[in-house]
């Protein structure tokens, strides 16, 4: 092989491992979570699930995030909303499609926020808490190299800029849902 083949051959397996590296699951991806939530001295318990078809392109992710830090919540809303469905959340008759995506390593795993363009439900007790505004639903999961972990689900809820370039969570209408993830499947 000629020297400028090996330069790019090389060049071309750093390519190839730093993709790698950026996304440890392999998409699509399938979870199955138990889920808790408590208000007062009440306590649910279901099982959800979570599918995630692909992370989002960065294109659409730098188009949201640049929506929100520069117009706010109100801008960020209807850019997400015209980006395409990645995946969604479902529980008994209820689902939501996510839009957003953003996978970070962390320590041995990773962690992975999924946006969706709807609330999924209001949990609350509190019948005069305002609604309007917590158009979101946000889960934030911890997982493993076996996709097992934990997480939240916030079922109405706000975001504002991270200062990493993403999103994290302003306010939210109702208590967090704490998520276990026990099975994963890919494809």
């Amino acid at each position: 092989m000629k020297p400028l083949g090996w330069v790019a051959l090389a060049a071309s397996l750093l390519w190839c491992g730093a993709g790698a590296a950026r996304s440890a699951a392999e998409y699509p991806l399938t979870l199955v979570a138990s889920a808790e939530a408590k208000t007062g001295a009440t306590t649910v318990t279901t099982m959800l699930t979570i599918r995630v078809d692909r992370l989002m392109n960065e294109g659409n992710r730098s188009r949201a995030t640049d929506a929100l830090k520069f117009g706010g919540y109100p801008k960020f809303l209807p850019a997400l909303r015209a980006l395409p469905a990645i995946g969604s959340v479902e529980f008994e008759k209820r689902k939501v499609e996510f839009r957003y995506s953003r996978e970070t390593q962390e320590g041995t795993g990773r962690r992975l926020v999924l946006v969706a363009d709807r609330p999924l439900f209001f949990f609350s007790t509190d019948t005069a808490r305002n609604r309007a505004g917590y158009e979101l639903t946000i889960v934030e999961l911890t997982l493993d190299d076996q996709n097992a972990g934990t997480g939240r689900l916030l079922g109405a809820a706000r975001v504002k800029p991270a200062p990493d370039e993403g999103v994290v969570v302003d306010d939210f209408a109702t208590a967090p849902v704490q998520l276990t993830v026990r099975k994963a499947s890919g494809k």
